[in-house]
């Protein structure tokens, strides 16, 4: 079955979740991965690959750069005649509001939606990183009869990882009887990764029953609830998988990346990642230069040393600078004699007067956009 039966909606995290220090600055689907991609590139490009040419992204608060960056949307290679990224956004703008939540953000725009001519719905994270064919996804709801199928990854390291994902309780007919959340009490949990597949009707049935029901319920809630009544299936999820709910988690999940055998199951060939592309010089190395798996990006000076680490686009790092097991960010300009190992930098910061700077791989050091150290 071709996937362009449904449409895609890119949703926004949970208002209770909040990654230190990044994002105070932007969703944590504008966060800078790798140094080359932005996280909801991963959505929308497995969305794209999927022949799904009709995308919702879901904004709540400081929308500019995550517009910004999917702008007309026609890099993610969506058919230039039918299809369409529309960015749809929710009225309350407060981050932390106990009202500001998908179900709210769905009813506001439940017009579009309903509009919409595809007879199913694929949700999937703005905040996770994963490849996944949805093609296959639908297919396999719609041989099961089932009402929703939830997309779900089975770990056996969820007592250390994973704590602010929720989790599915899954019976031998791959039934869901439960979406709980990971209290990290158990080593083998199969982690839901907060992507739906069910039919237009179904879906919008759902959100007015929640809306009616609790003006706190998410759609996660909702289906919890509704676990006894409707036919809700599981669907696993096989390949790497990450999900950036803190700033430790999108540390590990960075880093762990420069590992080319981790890497390849994420990218492969025949399913690009697509990304808004920025025209501008090579990185320029000096004789002084020591680079070891590391990502670079264009338009970097680099005089130093750089072990195991990720330099984003235009990053300047002068002689004597060590940086070890850090993600330095866009524009950050490191004065001589600095070290940096365990930490993130944001974009625009200057380093000159800080010259160590360590944080460890359980807590990396975060250092603030635009700061002068």
């Amino acid at each position: 079955m071709q996937a362009n039966r449904a449409f895609g909606i890119v949703s926004s995290a949970d208002n209770s979740i909040h990654v230190e220090g990044l994002h105070d600055y932007r969703p944590i689907g504008s966060f800078s991965f790798l140094g080359r991609f932005r996280v909801i590139d991963f959505p929308i490009s497995n969305m794209s690959n999927s022949g799904m040419n009709r995308i919702q992204v879901y904004i709540r608060s400081r929308p500019r750069s995550i517009t910004e960056h999917i702008g007309s949307g026609r890099h993610y290679n969506i058919n230039s005649k039918r299809g369409k990224i529309q960015m749809l956004f929710s009225e309350d703008s407060n981050v932390h509001s106990l009202y500001n939540n998908d179900i709210c953000a769905y009813m506001e725009n439940i017009d579009i939606i309903e509009r919409m001519h595809q007879d199913y719905v694929i949700i999937a994270p703005s905040f996770m990183v994963y490849k996944q064919d949805y093609g296959q996804l639908l297919d396999a709801h719609v041989a099961s009869g089932a009402d929703v199928t939830l997309l779900y990854h089975k770990v056996d390291n969820a007592k250390e990882r994973y704590q602010n994902c929720k989790t599915v309780e899954i019976n031998r007919q791959k039934g869901i009887s439960s979406i709980d959340k990971n209290l990290g009490t158990a080593k083998e949990k199969n982690i839901f990764m907060d992507t739906y597949c069910m039919s237009k009707e179904v879906f919008v049935s759902l959100v007015r029953t929640a809306h009616k029901a609790s003006s706190i319920y998410t759609l996660a809630d909702i289906i919890n609830l509704k676990c006894n009544e409707l036919d809700i299936r599981g669907y696993q999820h096989k390949g790497y998988f990450a999900s950036l709910l803190s700033l430790q988690d999108y540390y590990r999940a960075s880093l762990e990346l420069l590992d080319y055998n981790v890497a390849s199951e994420l990218f492969r060939a025949g399913w690009p990642i697509y990304t808004r592309t920025t025209d501008s010089c090579p990185t320029q190395y000096f004789e002084t230069a020591k680079i070891s798996d590391a990502f670079i990006s264009n338009g970097c000076l680099i005089e130093g040393t750089v072990e195991n680490s990720i330099i984003g686009r235009g990053v300047t790092i002068k002689k004597g600078v060590v940086i070890k097991n850090s993600i330095i960010m866009a524009h950050t300009v490191i004065e001589e004699g600095v070290h940096i190992e365990n930490a993130v930098v944001d974009k625009w910061a200057h380093i000159i007067h800080a010259k160590d700077i360590r944080g460890t791989q359980e807590h990396p050091q975060y250092i603030k956009r635009r700061d002068t150290l």
